[in-house]
Parts: structure tokens; C-alpha cells; sequence
């Protein structure tokens, strides 16, 4: 490539360089000195007091999101929650205690004062408490891996946010330039046309070319702008009204082997691991369905007291089930079992081939950014500086000039939009493979 091109996208605010503006006639590089005086005095003019914009990069943004995102901090709670179901599965059954009072009368004897008091003490069926524990602990899980893919799912939202924001941060940036160049190709074309040496509508054509590059670059800006709203409404609105966002495209990103990342996705995955969840708790409520056929017994003690006799009596109360075995839950827990099964079957082939698409995606962007940085550019690029050399001579007009300069910005855009397009299959493995469920944390 003759031109870094994202090296000149990187050097914001410095004046646009073109190898090819020897040709300018004196006025135009008159007003560019008017323009760069005019932008001075715009800086100096600012009040010397102003706080400064802040600046946010990725990881500052990601601690910033995770710590205030209302969607994660309920997720949090519901892993709090699920802890407590833990607590509540394990409980033991409280003791029930009985008292009563009341007359006795044997005729034609007197009445007599009864008195009298009981305790009964359930004792649990030990598998069915156990089997209620296991799917409590079920659950527990289950809240922490969807909490760990709110959060991997969040971290990829910001990042393909974040990504998007400098996609039209340089897009801004391009138009910048773009619309500089043709600025300076207006002033040339102008002077042309009052000195007779070209016609009317090469100014009509330029001034045209302007005013689209004009919207280009505003269009530009509020799409970056509305971005980074998007962005702070990630974050609860905690970042400030003005702020700056500190990142680029990554270059180089090698294509990672599919056969790893498809063991990845298999073993980190929150959405898998989560139905893994989901399967355990249904096994533990099977356990619980069959284990409640014999339900626990009750140990009873009673003291009553009369007026001539004391009556102790111990015993033992157990439901026999003769007339519901149970055959309905347990068939409700076998289907959710074979249910939870084929859920989580279906997500492994889904997931599988959700990771290679993305493989695919990434490679795919990776060649056409290389095709376009290698070679299209290049090739736009000296095609502009011939259309500028010959109409410099005479030999061709105005019209072959932009339309070189809009194949130039037409490639430049797609490069960008390839590089893009790189990040978004890039942030979309990693979020499938779980590499932001549980690295990144407040």
C-alpha cells in the first residue's frame, strides 16, 4: 500500500497530506492557511477553564459496564436467591406440639378435669430430602451460568458497540480528508472556470461533490455519536455527557483453529453449561418424584392427665400409598428429563455450527481485507493520481477526477467495513467459546 491508509486515519486533526496537490494553485493553498488560521482561533477561543473531555478504553468501559449494567446486577441477585433456596431445601421439619384441655363425666359420678399434651416430630424420607438438595444445588447453578452469560453476552454487546464506534470514527475521518481533497480540486476547478478554461458545469459537478461529502462526514459523526449513546445505556447511564472512546480495529487477526475453538464452546460455554443445569435439576426432580412414594413417617408422644389416671402414649403415623403412587409426577419428571436432554443435544450441534459460521465469517473478512489493502487500494489510489495528472495537462476533465476519487473512497470504505466485519467475527467466537463469561469482572 503507497498510503498507510489507517495510519492517516489515526493522525486526526493534522492537516491532510496528498502527494499529488503539487498541481494546487496558490489560492487554494491560501485558504487552506485561512482554514488552519480560522481553526486556531476556534481552539484559542475556548475557554481556558473548561474541564478536559475524559477518555474511556476498552477495558475501562468493560469494569464500567459489569460493575452498573441493571440486567447483569439482577442476575447477581438471582444467584443470591439461589443460595437461599439451598438454605430452605435443607431445613429440617419443624417439631408440632399439641395441648388440650377439657371435662370428663362418667354418670352419676362428678365431672373431672382433663389435662393433656402432645409432640409430633416428622422424620424426613432421607432420599427425598436428598434428592430436593441436589436439584436446590441444580439451581444454584443454573443462576450462576446464566449469570455468566449475561455477562459474556454483555462484554460482546460492548465490544461490537465499541467496534462500531470506531468504524464511524473513521469513517468520520475519511469523509474529513475526502471532503478536504475536494475542496482544494473546487478552488482549482473554480479558478478554471472564470479564466474560460473550463466549463460551466465542472463547478456545478464540484460544488455537488462537496456538498455529499459534507453529509458523508456529519452522517458519520452521529452515528458515532449515537453509538456511544448506546454504549452509555450499557453502562446505566454512568459514564458523563461528553466523553472521548479510546480504541482501533486490531490488525493481524489470525484465524484460531476451528477444531479448538469447537471444544471450547463445548466445555466453556455459558448457555451450554447452564442446560447441563437444567438436566441435573430434572434428574434430581425425578429422584424426588420416585423417592415420594414413601413419604416420611411421624413420631407422636402424647401426656394426658386425669384425675385418677396418667396416659402415655408413644406411636408412629406413616402414609401408605395404596390409592396415588405417584405415577403422574413421575411421568412429568421423565418427560422434563428427556426434555432437558434434547435441549441440550440440539444446543451442542446448534452451537457447533454457530462456531463455524463465525470461523468462516472471520476468514472471509480477513481475505477481503487483505484483497483490498493489497491490491484494490493501491490500484484506486494511482489511478487518482493519473486522473489528476491529466486533467493538471488538459487531457481529461473534472468528471474523470472525482470519479477516481469516489472509486478511491468507495475502496477505502470497504476496507473498512471489511475490518469491521473482522471484529464482529472475531467478538462473535469469543462469545460463543465463553471467553467473557468469567475473565472480565468488575
Amino acid at each position: 500500500m503507497t498510503l498507510p491508509f489507517f495510519a492517516a486515519l489515526a493522525r486526526k486533526g493534522r492537516p491532510v497530506a496528498v502527494r499529488s496537490c503539487a498541481w494546487l494553485p496558490p489560492l487554494a493553498l491560501a485558504m487552506g492557511l485561512v482554514f488552519n488560521a480560522s481553526a486556531a482561533r476556534a481552539e484559542s477561543s475556548a475557554p481556558a477553564g473548561a474541564a478536559p473531555v475524559p477518555t474511556y478504553n476498552m477495558d475501562q468501559l468493560t469494569r464500567l459496564v459489569l460493575a452498573h449494567n441493571p440486567q447483569l446486577r439482577a442476575a447477581r441477585l438471582g444467584v443470591e436467591a439461589a443460595q437461599a433456596g439451598i438454605t430452605s431445601a435443607s431445613a429440617l421439619p419443624n417439631p408440632r406440639l399439641e395441648w388440650h384441655q377439657g371435662q370428663r363425666q362418667l354418670l352419676p359420678t362428678p365431672q373431672q378435669a382433663l389435662r393433656g399434651w402432645g409432640v409430633a416430630l416428622p422424620v424426613e424420607n432421607p432420599q427425598l430430602r436428598r434428592a430436593r438438595i441436589d436439584a436446590a444445588e441444580s439451581v444454584l447453578g443454573l443462576s450462576r451460568q446464566q449469570m455468566a452469560g449475561q455477562r459474556n453476552d454483555l462484554v460482546a454487546q460492548l465490544r461490537a458497540r465499541v467496534s462500531e464506534a470506531v468504524l464511524h470514527q473513521l469513517e468520520a475521518e475519511t469523509a474529513s480528508e475526502a471532503l478536504a481533497l475536494l475542496e482544494q480540486v473546487r478552488e482549482r476547478v473554480r479558478v478554471r472556470v472564470e479564466s474560460g478554461e473550463a466549463a460551466r458545469y465542472e463547478i456545478i459537478k464540484a460544488d455537488a461533490e462537496v456538498i455529499h461529502a459534507r453529509e458523508r462526514q456529519r452522517t458519520a459523526q452521529l452515528q458515532a455519536e449515537q453509538t456511544l449513546l448506546e454504549i452509555n445505556r450499557l453502562a446505566a447511564g454512568q459514564l458523563p455527557a461528553r466523553w472521548k472512546l479510546q480504541g482501533s480495529f486490531h490488525d493481524g487477526l489470525d484465524l484460531p483453529d476451528l477444531a479448538q475453538l469447537q471444544a471450547q464452546a463445548e466445555q466453556l460455554n455459558p448457555e451450554l453449561a447452564a442446560l447441563r443445569r437444567e438436566q441435573e435439576r430434572a434428574l434430581a426432580l425425578s429422584r424426588a418424584a420416585r423417592a415420594s412414594r414413601w413419604p416420611g413417617m411421624e413420631l407422636r408422644y402424647s401426656d394426658q392427665r386425669e384425675a385418677e389416671a396418667r396416659i402415655q402414649q408413644w406411636g408412629v403415623a406413616m402414609q401408605l400409598p395404596l390409592l396415588d403412587q405417584r405415577r403422574g409426577p413421575v411421568a412429568e419428571a421423565d418427560a422434563e428429563v428427556e426434555r432437558s436432554l434434547t435441549r441440550l443435544q440440539g444446543r451442542q450441534q446448534e452451537l457447533r455450527q454457530q462456531v463455524l459460521l463465525a470461523w468462516r465469517a472471520l476468514d472471509m473478512a480477513r481475505l477481503r481485507g487483505e484483497a483490498l489493502s493489497q491490491g484494490v487500494l493501491r490500484d484506486a489510489e494511482a489511478a487518482l493520481r493519473v486522473a489528476q495528472a491529466a486533467y493538471r495537462f488538459g487531457e481529461r476533465g473534472i468528471l474523470d477526477v472525482l470519479d477516481a476519487q469516489r472509486v478511491l473512497r468507495g475502496v477505502r470504505s470497504d476496507l473498512l467495513q471489511a475490518r469491521y466485519q473482522q471484529q464482529l467475527a472475531r467478538i462473535a467466537l469469543d462469545q460463543l467459546s465463553g471467553q467473557y463469561a468469567s475473565d472480565l469482572q468488575p
